[in-house]
């Protein structure tokens, strides 16, 4: 006949058992602490090596900076680059010039690839700037300037400026449509630009392709130019006219001026004082 056991039996019974979770909890515990410890090493490792996959896919994609001078080359005396038939840049070997039959209008714009108002000027005109530039009936110079960082979360303003100078150093027969590409890919302000990848593919889509545009746009090779320009352009009389604003618009070193919204959009209104100017 079993007996019942005796209540200091059936305290040690107790003890043992408390003492058997007690164990069987602390290896519960130590196997939960180096799976944690695992896997925070994992996790770890994990973001390690992302990081590490985001910086090998920058470097690779990364160029070397190219040897430039102080100045873009291919810019005229005012630091933009002139264009004429077939959108061909003046360079010091290549006048593209068309016997027009007496002289033609010679168009000058001063121009900041943040700023709404240059946009609202360029895309409307932009057809009859290529057609007028691309045929020989006038010449088109564009003067980059860098103001509007300020309106910019990423300091778009001076990173486009320096972009159109690496092409116009590097790919000058592609600037036209470069300019327009940034034109019409113009952020609004106060929002940030394309990246200067972004803007290198830009210049892949315009015909300007190679490592040393992509390493003039990454690296702002013409950052201190752009930057010395502009002062230069804000603070000095450029043709005999004061460049307060962009666009600043030049025919013949007459400047186009505009009273309202409708008048700067208008090409007709342009291409009348573009006749206007001519005749005289």
């Amino acid at each position: 006949m079993n007996q019942k056991p005796t209540r200091s039996e059936q305290r040690e019974a107790a003890r043992a058992k408390a003492r058997e979770l007690r164990t069987e909890n602390a290896k519960k515990e130590k196997r939960n602490k180096l799976l944690i410890q695992v896997s925070v090493v994992l996790v770890a490792l994990g973001i390690v090596g992302g990081i590490g996959t985001v910086i090998a896919l920058e470097a690779a994609n990364r160029a070397d900076a190219p040897e430039v001078s102080e100045v873009p080359e291919n810019l005229t005396a005012l630091g933009g680059l002139k264009m004429g038939i077939g959108l061909q840049a003046f360079t010091q070997t290549k006048t593209p010039t068309a016997d027009a039959g007496g002289d033609i209008p010679e168009i000058v714009v001063y121009v900041d690839y943040q700023c709404p108002i240059c946009q609202a000027f360029d895309i409307p005109n932009n057809p009859q700037l290529r057609s007028w530039t691309d045929t020989g009936a006038a010449t088109l110079e564009i003067r980059p300037i860098s103001f509007l960082d300020r309106a910019s979360l990423n300091e778009y303003s001076s990173r486009a400026a320096n972009a159109a100078f690496c092409v116009a150093n590097f790919a000058p027969d592609s600037f036209f449509d470069f300019h327009e590409s940034m034109m019409l890919k113009q952020p609004a302000e106060g929002t940030e630009g394309p990246s200067n990848d972004e803007l290198y593919e830009l210049a892949v889509k315009s015909g300007a392709e190679s490592q040393q545009i992509k390493g003039c746009i990454q690296n702002k090779s013409f950052a201190e130019y752009v930057a010395q320009h502009t002062q230069n352009v804000l603070n000095e009389p450029q043709q005999g006219i004061t460049v307060s604003g962009t666009p600043t618009v030049l025919v013949n070193g007459k400047q186009y001026t505009w009273t309202t919204g409708d008048e700067l959009v208008s090409p007709d209104n342009f291409a009348e004082f573009v006749q206007a100017v001519t005749a005289k």
